[in-house]
């Protein structure tokens, strides 16, 4: 099996089960309530871990990996590093193959989910600012992920080419991401708003009277004196794709430093904006716990900034070593998060 045809396969699978959840799942509009959006995180998780255990015993079949010649070439090429021992036979080393593709993907899979909660804070807002009903969201959500995948296809597989060629665009990806982390520390009690009238995209709209200002249920378009306008539901469609444009130059670089594989890249990036949807639905009644997240973020994008860093000064950080930093860090603003709330949240609870 070679890339092409596995790349087929899996975009083929992702599409049946997205239909599935439309069509089948969510075909009625209706407010998501927090059971049932954590039991549609449980499925999206399973299935993203189900395809990481794929990976531990069957990745050489990704890029069609058979031979101890395809594994060499396949390793330099993505920058493993891996210490083969070739006395010990090529099913051995392609068990370490195996191990290191599956580890990567686990742990860009964390970093991207991870990161994708700062994007969760910026949907909730865009849903706020345009009074979008409740029973909508899925629906926006849902054809937001579609324009992602396409987004994230093109800017991954892009930058993969260029980091190929040009290997030292990872150490600016690092000294981006050491801005951004240590920007949103500066920021993390700044309280963002959303100026709806003058965002770039509604005045480009309105200025060709390309929209209407009501909303017409669920739908997307609605036709008004023969001529079809774009309705608000689908200018905040528009606007979440926007910030996902945006959002994905911090978190697609950070998982770059862990490999350097496209395709890993990619399937641990479709899997987390999957599931970000029911994690969406499950973090937006408590997003307000959690006061100390941004800083946990801030100081996970710092830390990956500076491990893409590293290697100019000949010090190396193993993907074992960075997922056990990461989850660390998240796991410390969280608790610390609930052990010591902000003086403002306690009088809130009151």
């Amino acid at each position: 099996m070679n890339q092409l045809i596995f790349m087929i396969i899996f975009l083929v699978v992702v599409s049946t089960l997205l239909l599935l959840d439309l069509g089948v799942f969510h075909k009625d509009d209706h407010i998501v309530t927090f059971k049932e959006a954590g039991f549609w995180t449980c499925i999206w998780v399973s299935l993203a871990v189900a395809f990481g255990i794929f990976i531990f015993f069957g990745a050489e079949l990704i890029h069609g990996v058979h031979t101890q010649e395809q594994l060499i070439a396949i390793d330099q090429l993505h920058g493993h590093e891996l210490k083969f021992d070739w006395g010990q036979g090529l099913e051995y080393n392609i068990k370490l193959y195996r191990k290191a593709m599956a580890m990567e993907y686990f742990t860009g899979y964390l970093v991207e989910e991870s990161l994708s909660i700062d994007n969760i804070f910026v949907m909730i807002m865009i849903f706020m600012s345009f009074g979008v009903e409740k029973k909508y969201y899925h629906r926006v959500l849902f054809y937001g992920i579609l324009g992602a995948i396409v987004l994230r296809f093109t800017f991954i597989f892009a930058a993969g080419a260029l980091i190929q060629r040009f290997h030292w665009i990872l150490f600016v990806f690092g000294a981006v991401l050491i801005y951004t982390g240590i920007k949103m520390f500066v920021n993390r009690n700044k309280k963002e708003t959303i100026d709806v009238a003058h965002h770039p995209v509604v005045r480009f709209l309105s200025k060709r009277n390309m929209s209407t200002s009501e909303f017409h249920g669920h739908d997307f378009f609605v036709k008004r004196n023969g001529r079809w306008l774009l309705t608000p539901l689908f200018v905040v469609l528009l606007i979440i794709e926007f910030s996902d444009i945006i959002f994905a130059f911090d978190s697609i670089p950070a998982i770059f430093s862990i490999t350097q594989d496209q395709y890993i890249v990619f399937f641990s990036n479709i899997f987390a904006i999957m599931g970000l949807r029911s994690l969406f639905f499950m973090l937006e009644s408590v997003m307000d716990k959690f006061a100390y997240l941004k800083i946990g973020l801030s100081v996970l994008l710092t830390f990956i900034g500076v491990k893409m860093l590293l290697p100019l000064v000949d010090i190396h950080v193993g993907t074992f070593a960075s997922m056990m930093v990461i989850i660390g860090i998240l796991v410390s603003s969280v608790v610390l998060s609930l052990l010591f709330p902000p003086k403002k949240s306690v009088e809130q609870n009151l």
